[in-house]
């Protein structure tokens, strides 16, 4: 008898606690939950009581949490799982340049290029006041420059402002009609530093051909014709309503403050530069902000310390809005590896200029940066393309670990198309995430094409080295970097999984495994946006931030797990989103 008493304690006890608990207002059950919390086993079931998780266990302990008020939603054997996160967006800009002609990354024969485009205008999408824009135009264009310039520089054309926007969101393409607006000429190009005038191609006469890059490709954005405000509320309405469609419940703005007219990559940003923030601020005041935003300010890459001074005054503009958070800052480091722009900043010369790119930090100053940011507990979001870039970002995040060991915030660096191998192990012991679009980890056109024959044979296998980076202990979060690829999170965890596109496997030995990519979208994310604490998986206390998925994801073929659609998306408990019927 004397045994036996304990284990009847602990069952009084057990049971006491449940009847303690408050009845849920939701229960899911009967599912496959994916929780994301490290070294637990799928459970059955989940209870959501005032818009939190309550309890994850089986059905007979989740249903006992309910009462006649509950609602119960009985899963079918679905999988459920936390609400996805993506670490670097653009959202509001992806959203309207959806609303727009747009290439979507589609490749035409220059003669059908121009009666698409013909065809656009006709259908009234393709201008922006006088301007003939389309967005999501494939890089590969840019080598053709001279001759889309003897088609849209001709005819019809000759007095028609016409942009081509490249979807990297780097570069693009002019006609001569733009370059006269915006006081593009050969003057200019000649009264340029070296720097600026490699971002503007031009003949032996400094005469511009028609495509920009950087802060080239700046002069000639900041000319297009600006929104309307209801145009861009619009389109941020339409940005969350996308995100949450495809099971996205939070995610990074990584350049909240800057506008449709600043000069992006080398911003020198004001107290008067608020970018996207009242969009978000006026769909938190209307009840539509149905997902965490974690603005991200730009900051000028050689910005002195004293100089976030005026990014905290934003910041503070802005406190206390429902959904809307503000982890830190951003920085461009380098630019884009494409031919021909190769503005990544790589460490071995590119093949055809003998050139390394473009270091857009000094390495000097990036270290006291970053200690700056740290002392305004900011985290450093660093857009670094080529190996040199992140090596020097590793550098600087090094100089900060040297002042104080223990990170009082968590880093990151996104894109890390490439990295030397030997700064793989630096993430894990500088506490640095990595931030990674292994959407684009495919053999395709743009690595294929446009990198593979201007870097080493070494340099081409270490592209986007998710693998690496993991087994040498780095913390790997998924991005989309929308709109440069799609917000879809499916199609990039595939992705990451086969590394195999049109022209065949990218470094298979690069391959990342299901879970990974789960957790690489949920609680990981969730770091790298300073949320865990509040989303990123099921756990009680959290936000009940859910998706149901329509299939197995732990069990389907690679090309049905890309094909994966949510059937529902809850946030705060709420359903906000679920397919027309």
């Amino acid at each position: 008898m004397k045994g036996f008493t304990p284990t009847l304690l602990a069952l009084a006890l057990a049971f006491s606690s449940t009847q303690s608990m408050a009845a849920a207002d939701l229960i899911l059950f009967n599912g496959k939950v994916f929780t994301a919390e490290p070294g637990q086993a799928l459970a059955q079931a989940v209870a959501v009581e005032d818009g939190k998780i309550l309890k994850v266990g089986s059905n007979a302990e989740i249903q006992g949490l309910a009462d006649a008020a509950t609602q119960r939603i009985d899963l079918g054997g679905k999988v459920l799982m936390p609400g996805m996160i993506d670490t670097h967006s653009h959202p509001v800009m992806g959203a309207f340049d959806s609303m727009g002609s747009n290439l979507h990354d589609e490749i035409k024969p220059l003669a059908e290029l121009e009666q698409w485009v013909m065809a656009e205008d006709q259908a009234g999408r393709a201008r922006k006041a006088d301007v003939i824009n389309i967005s999501g135009v494939n890089s590969a264009y840019w080598e053709q420059s001279r001759e889309l310039g003897k088609i849209f520089n001709h005819g019809r054309w000759a007095g028609q402002p016409v942009v081509l926007s490249g979807v990297d969101g780097h570069t693009g393409w002019a006609n001569d009609a733009m370059l006269k607006r915006a006081k593009i000429d050969a003057a200019l190009v000649k009264s340029l530093s070296e720097k600026d005038r490699s971002y503007i191609a031009h003949d032996a006469d400094f005469t511009p051909t028609g495509y920009m890059a950087e802060g080239g490709w700046d002069r000639v954005r900041n000319q297009l014709p600006g929104p309307t405000e209801a145009t861009m509320l619009e389109a941020a309405r339409k940005a969350v309503q996308i995100n949450i469609q495809y099971g996205v419940t939070a995610w990074m703005d990584a350049a909240a403050n800057a506008g449709h007219s600043d000069s992006t990559f080398e911003m020198h940003p004001t107290e008067n530069d608020l970018g996207v923030l009242p969009l978000y601020s006026q769909l938190a005041q209307n009840g539509e902000l149905s997902a965490h935003v974690a603005a991200l300010l730009i900051a000028n890459p050689k910005s002195e310390p004293a100089d976030l001074e005026v990014l905290g005054k934003v910041m503070h503009k802005y406190q206390g809005i429902p959904n809307l958070t503000f982890p830190g800052i951003k920085i461009f480091a380098d630019g884009v590896m494409e031919f021909p722009g190769q503005t990544a900043a790589v460490i071995e010369p590119y093949k055809n200029s003998q050139k390394r790119g473009q270091l857009l930090i000094d390495p000097a100053s990036f270290g006291p940066l970053v200690v700056a940011a740290e002392q305004h507990d900011w985290i450093v979001h660093v857009h670094a393309v080529g190996d040199r870039a992140v090596h020097e970002a590793l550098n600087g995040f090094d100089y900060a670990r040297k002042l104080n060991p223990t990170p009082p915030v968590a880093h990151s660096i996104t894109h890390l198309q490439l990295v030397e191998p030997a700064d793989y192990p630096r993430f894990k012991q500088l506490g640095v995430i990595a931030s990674m679009q292994l959407l684009w980890a495919t053999a395709e056109s743009y690595t294929e094409t446009l990198v593979k024959p201007y870097i080493s044979a070494s340099a081409y296998q270490r592209q986007y080295p998710a693998h690496s980076l993991l087994a040498a202990g780095a913390t790997i979060s998924g991005a989309s970097d929308w709109p440069v690829s799609s917000p879809n999170p499916w199609l990039a965890i595939a992705q990451a999984v086969t590394r195999k596109g049109p022209f065949g496997v990218l470094n298979g030995a690069e391959r990342m495994d299901r879970d990974s990519m789960f957790r690489a979208y949920t609680l990981n994310a969730a770091k790298t946006l300073r949320l865990e604490r509040q989303i990123g998986s099921l756990a009680p206390g959290k936000q009940a931030d859910l998706i149901v998925l329509d299939r197995d994801v732990f069990k389907v073929s690679d090309q049905e797990l890309s094909d994966t659609q949510v059937l529902q998306t809850f946030f705060a408990g709420k359903q906000v989103y679920a397919p027309a019927s």
